[in-house]
């Protein structure tokens, strides 16, 4: 079964259970050790690969709960890599990175990383990632409410997780999908940031915004797209964002 294939059947799968399985992606064979035993320790079941290429082939054998994903890999690198399985299939993945400037971020994240942690990284510090990435993945997997919402041209159906514009179906993201489920579920309300980042990735908000700005910005280019002359997402100066009437 080609991997493309084999996402058609995991796609919708749900977590359950504390044996979470993890796939570390990590060419460093200390580290990629070092972080299987640390996590091992506390009760995930983990699989090392040491290329992108062996990650490929991996996941056409097996389903995994999550994946920390080295950039700087040799052969295919690990933006490919993300790039393959998100296009796929929908598994929080955490990149891990040498590099601390804000760009690298905010490029991972719009090319649909859940999360970022830098090298040298702190056990405690992955640790504590790793399980609220988890747990805004399983939040999220559960919020279908079997409604199909509706504003202007656009549609969203909640038990699907489709968006159309018209007829045309627009592919999102996890995320994406949230933020506009969240913003078209009351149309006229203004959602701050805060609001937001609460409902969608279940923690406070802390005033790094980038995230929630890279996703609506995302979304405009999607819509933009296939229909260049309506706006739908308004943003409300000092106060947040609110469905463009």
């Amino acid at each position: 079964m080609s991997f493309s294939t084999r996402i058609l059947f995991t796609q919708n799968y749900i977590m359950e259970g504390d044996n979470m399985h993890i796939l570390i992606i990590e060419d460093d064979v200390p580290l990629n050790d070092m972080t299987k035993r640390l996590l091992t320790q506390h009760g995930y079941y983990v699989t090392s690969a040491y290329s992108g290429s062996e990650a490929l082939l991996l996941m056409e054998k097996g389903t995994f709960d999550l994946i920390l994903l080295d950039l700087m890999l040799p052969g295919i690198p690990g933006e490919t890599v993300l790039e393959k399985i998100k296009s796929a299939m929908d598994i929080p993945i955490i990149g891990v990175s040498a590099k601390t400037d804000i760009d690298s971020k905010v490029n991972l994240i719009r090319n649909g990383a859940d999360d970022y942690i830098t090298k040298p990284f702190d056990n405690q510090e992955l640790l504590v990632r790793i399980e609220a990435v988890l747990r805004r993945f399983q939040k999220s997997s559960g919020l279908n409410n079997g409604k199909t919402l509706h504003f202007k041209d656009l549609s969203l159906d909640t038990e699907a997780m489709e968006a159309k514009i018209g007829n045309t179906p627009i592919a999102l993201t996890r995320y994406e999908y949230l933020i506009l489920q969240l913003l078209m579920s009351a149309p006229s309300k203004v959602f701050t940031k805060n609001n937001i980042f609460e409902s969608v990735w279940n923690e406070n908000f802390i005033g790094d915004d980038n995230a929630i700005n890279v996703h609506i910005g995302n979304l405009r280019k999607k819509f933009a797209k296939v229909n260049p002359e309506e706006k739908y997402i308004q943003t409300v100066w000092g106060l947040g964002f609110k469905m463009q009437g």
